[in-house]
């Protein structure tokens, strides 16, 4: 689920705003791509999973929900949830974190 932002409309930088909303940084060892995580518990899985993107004036915040580490040897891919009532509710409440309750 991709939400969009105009860059005006916030009031400190977008790794602020995550980490308000209780995201921390990750790095992937394999690929080096840079992206937010938040965790259910103590465990790595389930997790939020976020890529935040600057283009121009937009801020472009991607979620999706990782279930599960890939089950088997050599696969990069994993069981998530790119919509649905769990995802729209963590929108939400990131939606909280943006200045001014910004209308979407």
């Amino acid at each position: 689920m991709k939400l969009i932002l105009d860059k005006n409309i916030l009031d400190q930088a977008p790794e602020n705003l995550l980490r308000q909303a209780g995201y921390a940084f990750l790095t992937d060892r394999r690929t080096g791509q840079e992206s937010y995580v938040r965790r259910f518990g103590r465990g790595f899985y389930p997790r939020f999973h976020l890529y935040l993107e600057e283009q121009n004036s937009q801020v472009i915040l991607n979620l999706h929900l990782d279930q599960k580490q890939a089950s088997y040897e050599g696969a990069h891919a994993h069981n998530a949830e790119y919509e649905g009532e769990v995802v729209e509710a963590e929108m939400a409440r990131i939606k909280n974190f943006v200045p001014g309750n910004f209308k979407f």
